[in-house]
C-alpha cells in the first residue's frame, strides 16, 4: 500500500513540486518533502474514502439515524481530541528535541507515558460522560441517550490512536501515522455495516456506533503493533526518565489549541442537535463531509509542517522559518482555491449522492467554503506558533474563536436555522484566520497571510 500510494502521487502533476517545495536539499528535508507528498496522498485517498462511506452510510440508514449517528461520532471526535492530554502534537516538539540531543531516556520515557496518560485521560473523561448522560436522560432528547453511551466506551483506545498519529508524524512515518484514521477506520466501518445489513440486520444509529467502536479498536491496535516494530529499530531499549511537568506545560497549551480547533470544527453539528431534528443536523454534516474534500489540503500541509516548524526554531533559523512558512502558506491556500472552485461546480451531484433531501445543502457549502479559503489563505499559521513556543497565543486566539463560534450560533441557529450555523462558523473562522496572521507578525516577525505574501520580497530557498 506504501509504495502504490507513493507511486501513484509521484505521477500527479506538481507532486515532486510540493515535495521540494516543503522540504530542502538535506537528508531531513527530503524526509519532510516525503512526508508532505505521502500525507497529500493518504489525506487525498483519505478524504475520498470517507466521503464515499458517509454517502453508504447515509443511504443504508436514513437521514434520521444518519444524523444521530453524525452528532455521536462528532462528541467522540472533539472529546477524543481533548482526551490525548495535547501529547499528540507535543509529540511534535519534544520526540525531534530528543533525538537532536541523543537523550534516549526523555524519548523513551515520553514515548510510554504519552500514550498512558491519553489512554487514562480518556477513561476518565469517558466515565464521567457516560455518567453525565446517565443522569440528564430526562432531557436529552431519547433517541441520542444509547448511542452517545455506547461510542463514548471508545475514548481511551481513539486518544491513544491520536498521540500514535503524533508518535509517527514525528519520525516521517505518514503511513503508520494516518493510514489506520483515514483509511482503515472508514473502511472497516463500512465494511462491517454491509455485512450486518446484508444478514439481515437494520442499519440503526445504534448498530452503527458499535461498528465504529469495534472498527476503531481494531485500527488502533493495528498501528499500535507496527509503530511497535518500527520504534524498536530506532530507539533501543533501556532506562526511562519521566518529565511529567515539563511535558504538561507544553502539552496542556497545545490541548487547548488542538481542543479549540476540533471545537471550532465541529460544534456548529452539536449545537444544531439542540436546536432541529436529526434529519435537520444530516443535512449540516453531509454539507460539512462535503467541505472536507478541500479542508484535507489545510490538514496535510499542516501535518508535515509542524515539527519543521519546530526544527527551524531549535537550530535559530529565523530566515528560514521565514522562507519556509511562505511556501507552506502558498502550497496550503492555492490547491484549496481550485479545490474549492471545483467543489462548488460538482456540490449539487454529490449532495444527491446522499439523497434528495440533501441537496439543500448546497447553499450551506457556498458560505461555509468563506471560512474554508479563509483559514487556508494563512497556511498553518497555528502550527507556526505552537511550535516555536507560542502555544499560548495560539491557544489564547482559538479560545477567543470558540466563544465567538458559540455566540453566533446561539443567536443565527434559532433565527435562520442551518444557514444561521453556516454563517456563524465562517464569520468565526475569519475571525481566527486575522488574528493567528496578526501574532505570528507580532511575535515572530513572519508573514503568513497568502496576498501580502505576494507582493512581499521573496525569502531565499530553504536549504535544511
Amino acid at each position: 500500500m506504501r509504495f502504490t500510494a507513493i507511486s501513484w502521487m509521484k505521477r500527479l502533476p506538481g507532486a515532486d513540486i510540493l515535495a521540494k517545495r516543503l522540504s530542502g536539499s538535506s537528508a531531513d528535508g527530503k524526509a519532510a518533502g516525503r512526508m508532505a507528498v505521502s500525507s497529500f496522498a493518504v489525506r487525498v485517498a483519505g478524504a475520498g474514502l470517507a466521503y464515499l462511506s458517509q454517502v453508504i452510510l447515509a443511504r443504508l440508514m436514513g437521514a434520521h439515524d444518519y444524523g444521530i449517528y453524525s452528532v455521536a461520532w462528532t462528541v467522540v471526535i472533539v472529546l477524543g481530541v481533548i482526551a490525548c492530554g495535547g501529547f499528540s502534537t507535543s509529540a511534535g516538539r519534544f520526540l525531534p528535541q530528543y533525538r537532536e540531543m541523543r537523550d534516549l531516556d526523555g524519548l523513551r520515557g515520553f514515548l510510554r507515558t504519552s500514550r498512558q496518560a491519553a489512554f487514562l485521560f480518556g477513561a476518565v473523561i469517558a466515565a464521567l460522560g457516560i455518567g453525565l448522560i446517565y443522569l440528564l436522560q430526562p432531557v436529552i432528547e431519547h433517541y441520542y441517550v444509547q448511542p452517545l453511551m455506547i461510542v463514548l466506551l471508545v475514548l481511551p483506545v481513539f486518544a491513544v490512536g491520536l498521540v500514535q498519529d503524533g508518535i509517527a508524524r514525528s519520525y516521517d512515518w505518514p503511513f503508520i501515522a494516518m493510514l489506520p484514521n483515514f483509511i482503515w477506520r472508514p473502511m472497516a466501518i463500512l465494511a462491517l455495516l454491509v455485512c450486518l445489513v446484508l444478514a439481515g440486520y437494520p442499519a440503526t444509529a445504534e448498530l452503527t456506533v458499535v461498528v465504529a467502536v469495534v472498527a476503531t479498536i481494531s485500527t488502533v491496535l493495528y498501528q499500535y503493533l507496527h509503530l511497535g516494530k518500527r520504534l524498536v529499530q530506532r530507539v533501543p531499549s533501556g532506562s526511562t526518565r519521566i518529565e511529567l511537568k515539563t511535558w504538561l506545560a507544553v502539552s496542556l497549551p497545545l490541548l487547548m489549541v488542538d481542543g479549540f480547533i476540533q471545537l471550532i470544527t465541529s460544534a456548529d453539528v452539536i449545537m444544531i442537535s439542540f436546536f432541529q431534528s436529526p434529519d435537520e443536523v444530516a443535512i449540516y454534516f453531509a454539507a460539512s463531509r462535503t467541505l472536507a474534500l478541500v479542508h484535507f489540503v489545510y490538514f496535510a500541509v499542516r501535518a508535515a509542517s509542524a515539527h519543521r516548524f519546530s526544527s527551524f526554531t531549535h537550530n535559530n533559523d529565523a530566515k528560514g522559518l521565514s522562507a519556509y512558512t511562505r511556501q507552506a502558506t502558498h502550497w496550503t491556500f492555492w490547491p484549496s482555491l481550485a479545490a474549492g472552485a471545483g467543489l462548488l461546480l460538482v456540490a449539487p451531484l454529490l449532495l444527491r449522492l446522499f439523497g434528495s433531501d440533501f441537496e439543500s445543502g448546497y447553499q450551506l457549502i457556498a458560505v461555509l467554503m468563506v471560512g474554508v479559503l479563509a483559514r487556508a489563505s494563512v497556511g498553518p499559521a497555528d502550527a507556526l506558533l505552537s511550535m516555536t513556543g507560542h502555544q499560548k497565543t495560539c491557544a489564547g486566539i482559538y479560545a477567543a474563536t470558540f466563544a465567538v463560534n458559540v455566540l453566533l450560533n446561539l443567536l443565527l441557529i434559532p433565527a435562520m436555522g442551518l444557514m444561521g450555523a453556516a454563517i456563524a462558523t465562517s464569520i468565526a473562522i475569519i475571525f481566527e484566520a486575522a488574528a493567528l496572521a496578526l501574532a505570528a507578525k507580532r511575535k515572530l516577525n513572519v508573514t503568513t497571510f497568502v496576498l501580502s505574501l505576494l507582493f512581499s520580497p521573496r525569502d531565499p530557498q530553504v536549504d535544511h
